[in-house]
């Protein structure tokens, strides 16, 4: 089989990371008999200088006719004037709003490996953590009306919270279906207590729960959910929840399964078509020095497999590469602990190439 990826390195560490997992996707297409070509594009920071935008109207078009885009990380403190009328993460939302990718899905699985990376107790992890955002992605306050004025000869800013009933419906529907193909437990996370958009939310949750009777929902507010996922984590499956909030909620779950280098994602729409990216950012600090934890990446190629192309046991081919590495105690820099083997990005990708 064909499959035309767009590839978008990026910034910072995003070059390196992006460059393991085709690694790893030409060693699935040589084993599998599949044909991945690649087309290199630009978008981030890089984009920015020498393009002058984030996002070129080339990279946005070929993503649109391609079957899966492959993105590495963009910014850094280069362009980190927040006054500057274009930024690396104008890139972002311009990819997700220009696929129509509005549901982001964010696993966060503690393996057994690495259980001592986790900045958790062992009788608050137990026998493990295995968690599922389901963050909507191209409405609420990141694409909401904003801008500066001055009231009362004061300067104010305002960024408006806005959806409607069909980006809840649509969003909350996928964290329902995710649920079912899980431990069927559903937490919607929400700040119903003052805000209007939260209030709707929260109503078209309870109005869908009962498409799905086979499955648990619970409510909670944005600030308490916060306080779980330290306090308790293994009460959570599937956690569906706007924006912003799904920002904030899938890293601090990143965090709790030992390092964020490790964690995938997958942007989705309608369609096959999907993003997948890593969701550390950029890393400059440790950019070009072959140090950087290329798992997350090369997971997110897995997501690929598995939701744009249907290849399952492609997807758990590299998969079970990633566990069987991480069991015979190779680490990379953020995740080493004693006992273990340090390596750099280079060899981590080749260990699991070596183990598909």
């Amino acid at each position: 089989m064909n499959f035309n990826i767009a590839v978008i390195p990026g910034d910072g560490i995003g070059p390196e990371v992006v460059d393991e997992s085709i690694k790893v996707l030409s060693k699935i297409g040589e084993k599998y008999n599949h044909n991945f070509e690649f087309e290199f594009l630009q978008a981030g920071g890089c984009a920015i200088d020498s393009l002058g935008t984030p996002l070129p109207d080339k990279t946005l078009e070929v993503c649109k006719k391609s079957d899966a885009v492959l993105l590495g990380a963009v910014g850094g403190p280069k362009w980190d004037d927040p006054n500057a009328k274009v930024r690396p993460e104008q890139a972002l939302l311009g990819l997700r709003g220009g696929l129509n990718l509005y549901c982001n899905l964010r696993p966060a699985l503690l393996y057994k490996a690495l259980k001592e990376a986790s900045p958790l107790k062992d009788t608050i992890i137990g026998d493990g953590i295995d968690i599922c955002v389901v963050r909507e992605l191209t409405g609420g306050i990141y694409f909401g009306e904003r801008g500066r004025e001055v009231v009362d000869g004061v300067v104010s800013a305002y960024d408006t919270e806005r959806y409607n009933i069909k980006e809840i419906e649509r969003i909350v529907r996928i964290g329902f279906d995710t649920a079912m193909k899980r431990n069927k437990k559903l937490t919607s996370v929400d700040k119903a207590n003052i805000l209007e958009s939260s209030r709707l939310w929260r109503s078209v949750v309870e109005e869908m729960s009962k498409d799905y009777p086979e499955v648990e929902v619970n409510h909670l507010y944005i600030d308490n959910a916060s306080m779980q996922l330290v306090k308790d984590p293994r009460q959570f499956d599937v956690i569906v929840t706007s924006n912003m909030f799904g920002d904030i909620l899938s890293d601090e779950a990143s965090m709790i399964t030992g390092s964020i280098g490790m964690l995938p994602s997958a942007s989705l729409g309608e369609g096959t078509l999907g993003m997948y990216e890593p969701i550390h950012g950029s890393a400059p600090d440790i950019a070009g020095k072959g140090i950087a934890n290329p798992l997350a990446t090369i997971l997110s190629t897995a997501m690929m497999l598995r939701y744009s192309f249907n290849l399952e046991d492609e997807a758990k081919d590299i998969e079970n590469a990633v566990v069987k590495v991480l069991e015979e105690g190779y680490r990379t820099g953020d995740i080493k602990s004693e006992g273990t083997t340090l390596v750099g990005t280079k060899e981590m990708g080749d260990l699991v190439v070596e183990r598909i």
